[in-house]
């Protein structure tokens, strides 16, 4: 009995070395329950993670619908080297391939949907060795209008984007007028500084002018030579004139 049971430990052992009970490590994650208003777009998202590496020429995904009310369950997408577009039924023309097999990604979108589209969605992705393990489920409710939450979610991100930008654009602004500042304050520092002159100052040149005009030089034509500067004043010389003419009068008399 010890024997056969050390046999079989021995086989699992040498199975799971072999890689043959490595098929239940595939791992599928979804976002659960989703909200879209009739007539808009929606993704359902399905990520995975295998434990073997991923082959994108082995890996398998598959999605199918089972609606609200009781129906029989329908193809929505098939992806096997590529992806396969329904051809027919309810989803025909309405599935976009989202995802990507090396980032892991099975994801697909449903445009335009409709309230028939009420139910749950199933993505199942294999990847061999790893072809069994738990599926992604996502409850899909198309309503009339978006619910309160999501749009307080989307004006938050509308007012976010907004307010992104504004303080982007007052940040670009400062830089612009620090940028300015500084080039005008070295401009200033490098520029020569002229000096004022006083309109009152007399240039020197000018003042040698009016000195000389002050006084006048005789000449004496018989030696060429230059006499005393006189510095009388004309108004004195006539005032004295008249008188010498009078002695002269006097004189003679």
């Amino acid at each position: 009995m010890c024997v056969k049971g050390l046999c079989f430990f021995t086989v699992l052992t040498g199975l799971a070395a072999s890689g043959v009970l490595q098929v239940s490590g595939m791992r599928i994650y979804t976002s659960g329950d989703v909200e879209a208003v009739n007539g808009t777009d929606v993704r359902l998202r399905c990520t995975f993670e295998s434990s073997a590496p991923i082959n994108t020429d082995a890996v398998i995904i598959s999605w199918s619908f089972r609606p609200l009310k009781p129906g029989r369950e329908e193809s929505v997408f098939h992806f096997q080297q590529k992806p396969y577009l329904p051809i027919e039924g309810t989803f025909r023309k309405r599935i976009i391939w989202a995802g990507d097999i090396m980032g892991r990604d099975a994801s697909i979108i449903i445009r335009e949907v409709k309230f028939t589209y009420n139910g749950t969605y199933v993505c199942q992705v294999k990847n061999p060795p790893d072809v069994h393990g738990a599926v992604g489920v996502i409850r899909l409710r198309v309503v009339t209008t978006a619910s309160f939450s999501e749009l307080l979610l989307l004006v938050l991100a509308i007012g976010g984007g907004i307010a992104a930008v504004v303080i982007l654009l007052v940040i670009i602004v400062s830089c612009r007028r620090c940028k300015r500042r500084r080039q005008r304050h070295e401009g200033n520092e490098e520029a020569p500084r002229k000096e004022r002159k006083d309109p009152t100052a007399c240039h020197p040149s000018r003042a040698v002018h009016l000195y000389l005009s002050e006084t006048s030089i005789e000449i004496d034509s018989s030696d060429g030579m230059i006499s005393e500067a006189s510095t009388k004043d004309p108004s004195s010389s006539e005032e004295e004139g008249p008188s010498s003419d009078e002695d002269d009068g006097d004189d003679s008399d």
